[in-house]
């Protein structure tokens, strides 16, 4: 019973922490589509030297671990002496590491669409970069959804990370009260919950998104394994 009264008078503030959290999260996944798309098209569509540079990128924030890259980017602007935000760095590290995962989702997208759809705008006078916002782009960000989708749930994990430089969301807050009373595991259980019953919220509603907008004649999975979940 004293395990439940701890984790009832710290629910308000770790609700409070799930609207940080979930800050995070939103405006991470906005840079990565904001981002990711243009990094698409250019693998696909680009010169050598831009899907060079696009790659690097790519290999660089899908190599390094997310909790390298906080203290990496604080460490900069600390260098700079600069004052920096904690969710300001939580959402820059998110959102770089989350447009390298998404530019590949949406490149798997474009490439699954058959080239003929290029060649035929082109056959009726369109440029390439209209047929590719017209025609191609519509298609792949539809198709693109259930690995956006995964994309959200990886991110709201990862996002319990970045209460290490000081971000007030979930995971500080928990530790916060935990060390305070010392009833970790249920505090600890309680905040499980809470960001399981984020994902599924979220996942769910995508879900009907998905369902919405599916594109006859082509497979939901498309983009999935494009994301190096391996």
């Amino acid at each position: 019973m004293h395990s439940l009264q701890v984790v009832y008078d710290a629910l308000p503030s770790i609700l409070a922490g799930s609207l940080v959290t979930v800050s995070n999260v939103a405006l991470s996944l906005f840079m990565g589509l904001l981002l990711g798309v243009p990094m698409a098209v250019s693998q696909v569509y680009g010169g050598a030297w831009l899907r060079r540079l696009v790659a690097l990128y790519v290999w660089f924030f899908r190599g390094v671990p997310i909790l390298v890259l906080l203290f990496l980017c604080y460490g900069l602007f600390i260098s700079m002496g600069l004052a920096v935000n904690p969710f300001f760095i939580s959402c820059i590290v998110l959102g770089c590491t989350s447009t390298a995962y998404q530019s590949q989702i949406f490149r798997g997208a474009i490439e699954s669409l058959p080239r003929g759809q290029l060649n035929a705008a082109r056959a009726l006078g369109m440029r390439d970069n209209m047929a590719i916002r017209a025609i191609i782009l519509p298609q792949a960000l539809r198709l693109s959804l259930p690995g956006w989708a995964n994309e959200f749930s990886i991110l709201l994990k990862d996002s319990a990370i970045c209460f290490v430089l000081g971000t007030q969301d979930i995971m500080a807050r928990t530790s916060f009260a935990a060390a305070r009373t010392h009833e970790h595991l249920a505090l600890y259980a309680a905040a499980g919950v809470l960001y399981f019953v984020l994902t599924l919220v979220v996942l769910k509603l995508l879900r009907r998104l998905e369902q919405k907008v599916h594109v006859p004649g082509y497979s939901s999975g498309i983009g999935v394994e494009s994301m190096g979940m391996g």
